[in-house]
């Protein structure tokens, strides 16, 4: 299973990333494990909100770069990831990251994909995809920290501690390894007591209210980017 999930009687759910082995990577089957359960969940009134954390040590090393290396598997790669993106942006309930490790590349946007992000003190974050000769996905980081910050980023690589990221606005809060999920859940808890239509409302409006519509960046910054720099771009290589 690629995936553990847990939903608690008063509608929180947990999706853990469960590959601690290759650092809960995003192959095509993670990435259309968490697209159907995030399909499951959009339309079930059991689930308020969910909260979204990894296995190990690791919250996720990004995408599976082995698999570029394939070129029958170009197409289902990209509309896989299409889909995945798409799913976790526009998923109606609220979400939280617990970045329970490195969240690099793939990783890093599936954190910046949630609606807040609490972190473990050893957390790390980085875009290395620049590093492998493509572009990251740059809008939700740049609304997130500004565009500043995501350039520096971006355009460097570099890596940031989860100090740092706190520092930036990226993440929410700190906290121990042993309390991470739970403080996670609890701040969902809070969510989760508004009424739903109110919640769901709430999340619907600060995501049409960023300027350009994340499907117009997306365009730009997966489909483009797909097509111009990774299908057939990668030998066998590492995660990102």
């Amino acid at each position: 299973m690629m995936l553990a999930t847990d939903i608690s009687p008063d509608g929180i759910a947990v999706l853990r990333l469960d590959n601690e082995k290759r650092r809960n990577v995003l192959s095509i089957a993670m990435r259309d494990a968490i697209s159907d359960t995030l399909d499951q969940w959009a339309t079930d009134d059991g689930v308020r909100v969910v909260v979204i954390t990894g296995t190990g040590t690791a919250f996720c090393a990004g995408f599976d770069l082995k698999e570029f290396a394939e070129p029958d598997l170009a197409r289902t790669i990209r509309d896989s990831s299409h889909r995945y993106h798409l799913a976790m942006w526009e998923f109606p309930k609220p979400t939280i990251a617990a970045v329970n490790g490195a969240a690099f590349g793939g990783g890093f946007d599936l954190s910046l994909l949630c609606d807040m992000r609490i972190a473990v003190p050893g957390a790390t974050f980085a875009h290395p995809e620049i590093k492998f000769g493509a572009p990251p996905l740059f809008t939700p980081l740049q609304w997130i920290v500004g565009a500043g910050i995501a350039r520096d980023l971006c355009l460097t690589g570099r890596g940031i501690d989860a100090a740092e990221a706190h520092r930036l606005g990226l993440v929410n809060a700190i906290v121990d390894a042993d309390r991470l999920v739970d403080e996670a859940i609890a701040t969902a808890r809070v969510m989760a007591e508004a009424p739903q239509a109110a919640l769901e409302a709430t999340k619907r409006y600060l995501t049409s209210s960023a300027g350009v519509t994340f499907r117009e960046a997306f365009e730009v910054e997966h489909d483009r980017v797909f097509d111009e720099f990774l299908l057939g771009a990668f030998g066998p290589g590492p995660s990102a």
